[in-house]
């Protein structure tokens, strides 16, 4: 078995070339993402395009470096909006209890009901196709599993002796909660988060590759593979490129995040392999 320190440097690793190709890939590049050229459509790899071009002239590695940037951008907003709002309702459950408790985990329990991408696909179609109702609609549906992950730490944690203190002491529930309460839910919380991106990437390749995310000419990699699968037989390497970049990108996060499972306690790690 190889080592859980071994994968996180793999995972850490994938993620970190993949930040620097995001960052400066698109600076360096001499081609534009949305110049066309059709006098050089479909041309294989080649020293000029080292991964080709698609149906319109344009050059397929030039898009995939501006895809990174927006898939990645996408992902990290979509998760940011995920732990805030979860963490907060999490909190909320967690320590004031009685029908708030119970109020809003019938909320979360009715969302995780539904299976996401499900969810997400209908909220995304009501709205209208764009990125911006992708992002909304994969915030929507994903909060739930970081409400309950928090909620079930801060009634553990909210029973100890030194919160019991703080509450003899006078201090206010603001304060235990920054102080005492937030501290113990930070590590299940960011490992979640980190297995959490690599869906969210899915999630906005899948609802584009339907066409309810990104439209063309926007480099997005699921509307990437959308438009290549056409040409699967005369250019594979259109469908070829994004997929295996979203391939490594989720294998990349996945990695790192189950390694940092692997350092929690055995009850926390129990509690995120349920989610």
């Amino acid at each position: 078995m190889i080592p859980a320190d071994r994968l996180a440097q793999v995972g850490l690793g994938i993620i970190l070339i993949l930040l620097v190709l995001a960052v400066f890939g698109p600076i360096v590049s001499p081609y534009d993402p949305a110049t066309q050229d059709l006098s050089s459509r479909l041309e294989a790899p080649s020293l000029t395009h080292p991964l080709g071009t698609d149906q319109l002239g344009r050059d397929v590695l030039t898009r995939l470096l501006h895809g990174a940037r927006l898939s990645l951008g996408i992902a990290l907003a979509v998760t940011s909006v995920r732990l805030v709002v979860g963490t907060a309702v999490g909190l909320v459950a967690g320590y004031a209890g009685g029908w708030i408790d119970e109020a809003l985990m019938r909320l979360v329990d009715t969302l995780l009901a539904f299976p996401g991408i499900v969810l997400a696909l209908v909220i995304a179609g009501i709205l209208g196709p764009s990125l911006v109702n992708v992002m909304l609609a994969l915030s929507v549906v994903g909060w739930a599993s970081y409400a309950r992950l928090v909620r079930s730490s801060v009634l553990s944690v909210r029973e100890r002796e030194f919160v019991t203190v703080a509450r003899l002491l006078g201090h206010t529930r603001t304060h235990v909660t920054a102080r005492h309460l937030i501290p113990n839910v930070v590590a299940p919380v960011v490992v979640l988060a980190t297995l959490d991106i690599g869906g969210v990437i899915l999630g906005t390749a899948g609802l584009s590759f339907l066409g309810l995310g990104a439209q063309p000419p926007t480099p997005e990699w699921g509307t990437m593979l959308a438009s290549g699968r056409t040409y699967l037989r005369q250019a594979w390497w259109l469908v070829n490129a994004p997929g295996v970049c979203i391939m490594f990108t989720v294998f990349g996060f996945n990695l790192l995040g189950d390694s940092l499972r692997d350092t929690l306690s055995p009850t926390q790690s129990a509690q995120m392999e349920q989610l």
